[in-house]
């Protein structure tokens, strides 16, 4: 079992499934049905990974730097230097991120800065995939890692949700049996969280599905809360990749591609199902032409990861386990 190979395919199945994912953000299937018919691939040439890749990697960095006692005071000191500074122009993340970042420049530090109405949201499961990585078979640690990342930016389910994702990948990291990774999340989140009962809920229709339309169809219907506006809601994003994941029985190019034409925060739900498949797999289930065209990052969002790779990060990251 190839350590660096699956680290590698973490990472770049996230950013794929964020690339992919990205310009049906927002939509209902239907929606996306109407413009698109299914999307199957990338759509226009320019197509890149959104905030989802970059905080992730901004994440990474932070490891290499600090290893395995960063704490969440000096997250945040480096996102007022590094993101928010004024030689870095800030072009904007989920309402999570922001917030916090304004938070944070008005003095209120972690765990206030991620104490406020929008703390549920999915903005740190989105960014939590080297946690999993440097926690390989250790999901405690991994969902202690995103505990000190999240209180810097979410509160609550924002931060449960996160946790899951980390453990789910924390175990793909040292299998390959789906299974084993979708039921080792349970033992680091509370029961008794919207979180779990989420994931639960979609690993339960995915498995029973007839087919993924269906699948896709049954999710949608018993986890999207459409009566809210916007569709960053971290247990419901989280949900759904889990009963993605469990439709597809784990295979990563239907698995993504399910993510991202379920609409909702379909990028981050993309990049989720794409960090856990990726770690189960490693990087040889990812289609090398997709590989190709998000290695090299934009840092659009984060100027501070401009032109990173990630396959080297990758092995950085593993280094630390």
């Amino acid at each position: 079992m190839n350590i660096i190979n699956k680290a590698q395919g973490c990472l770049l199945g996230l950013a794929v499934g964020d690339a992919l994912g990205a310009p049906t953000e927002g939509m209902t299937p239907q929606q996306i049905r109407d413009k698109f018919g299914r999307v199957n691939d990338f759509i226009s040439d320019d197509q890149k990974g959104t905030d989802d890749t970059e905080f992730a990697l901004f994440n990474a960095l932070l490891l290499i730097d600090h290893g395995l006692g960063i704490t969440s005071e000096a997250i945040g000191q480096a996102w007022l230097e590094k993101i928010y500074s004024e030689s870095s122009t800030y072009k904007g993340a989920g309402f999570s991120e922001v917030i916090a970042l304004n938070n944070l420049k008005n003095g209120q530090l972690p765990p206030v800065s991620g104490q406020h109405v929008h703390s549920w949201s999915d903005g740190l499961a989105m960014r939590v995939a080297p946690f999993g990585i440097v926690a390989a078979g250790d999901p405690h640690l991994a969902g202690k890692l995103t505990e000190t990342d999240g209180r810097v930016s979410n509160a609550g389910e924002g931060i449960i949700s996160g946790q899951a994702v980390a453990a789910a990948i924390s175990v793909a990291m040292i299998t390959r049996n789906l299974d084993d990774v979708l039921d080792g999340v349970f033992g680091v989140i509370p029961d008794d969280s919207w979180t779990a009962r989420a994931i639960k809920e979609g690993i339960k229709i995915g498995r029973d599905a007839e087919s993924l339309p269906h699948a896709l169809d049954s999710l949608y219907k018993a986890l999207v809360c459409e009566y809210y506006f916007w569709p960053d809601i971290a247990p419901e994003a989280v949900g759904l990749a889990f009963g993605i994941i469990a439709a597809t029985d784990g295979e990563f190019e239907n698995a993504v591609l399910a993510g991202v034409n379920i609409g909702r925060d379909s990028d981050t739900i993309a990049a989720i199902v794409g960090a856990i498949l990726g770690s189960l797999h490693g990087i040889d289930a990812i289609r090398p032409d997709w590989v190709q065209r998000v290695n090299i990052v934009n840092g659009t969002c984060i100027k501070e990861i401009k032109n990173i790779n990630f396959l080297e990060i990758a092995a950085q990251l593993t280094a630390i386990i």
